[in-house]
């Protein structure tokens, strides 16, 4: 007995396991296009100070009491790598778990609903909307969310909890096939609406 642990329940083997292989040729490849883009749309905060600090230097909920409520839209996404083997899997549908994009899908919407209780200074929003979008490659699944509220303050924050919550449930949905994933890039995309404008990050160029 070599006390190696058992194989994972698809029949693939980690990175490392019963491999003559070093672990960096197995590693999944470097993730394209995710490098930081120019944006367009301004590229600073209009206020010159941190607005989340009192004269004091103390931490502060910003009061957004007297701004009117308008629509807001932000737009944030993030991939996580897996390994072909795993993929299949969800692909297919047949993990053990269950449904994996489906229960990945709904964690992203119920985090979103709850941002201001994980982001201490975030104002709690009334949503009117939040999409989960997840795409399949060869290596790996993009996440993108999109919030929509009408009200005093953006949903960028609601955005991006969304698209990392949904990423961290597809990794414990499928942590079994494969522990090697990871999880890169998460971003705002875009944003619309409020005093500072619309703004969204420039095209990648691939």
């Amino acid at each position: 007995m070599s006390g190696r642990p058992p194989s994972s329940e698809s029949g693939f083997r980690h990175p490392g396991e019963d491999s003559n292989l070093p672990e960096s040729d197995l590693a999944h490849p470097p993730l394209s296009g995710l490098t930081h883009p120019p944006v367009s749309g301004p590229t600073h905060l209009p206020e010159s100070r941190l607005t989340h600090l009192d004269d004091s230097g103390a931490a502060r909920m910003v009061d957004v009491g007297h701004k009117p409520a308008t629509t807001r839209i932000a737009v944030a996404e993030g991939r996580i790598l897996i390994a072909a083997p795993a993929l299949a899997v969800i692909r297919e549908g047949t993990a053990k778990k269950g449904d994996v994009l489906a229960t990945a899908r709904i964690a992203g919407i119920m985090a979103a609903k709850r941002t201001a209780e994980l982001i201490p200074l975030c104002h709690p929003l009334p949503l009117g909307s939040v999409s989960i979008d997840l795409a399949l490659s060869e290596t790996g699944i993009t996440a993108t969310a999109t919030a929509t509220t009408t009200g005093p303050t953006g949903v960028e924050m609601e955005a991006l909890t969304a698209v990392s919550v949904a990423l961290l449930t597809l990794y414990d949905m499928a942590k079994a096939m494969d522990r090697s994933m990871r999880i890169e890039g998460i971003r705002l995309l875009e944003k619309r609406g409020g005093k500072s404008g619309d703004w969204r990050t420039a095209t990648d160029e691939s």
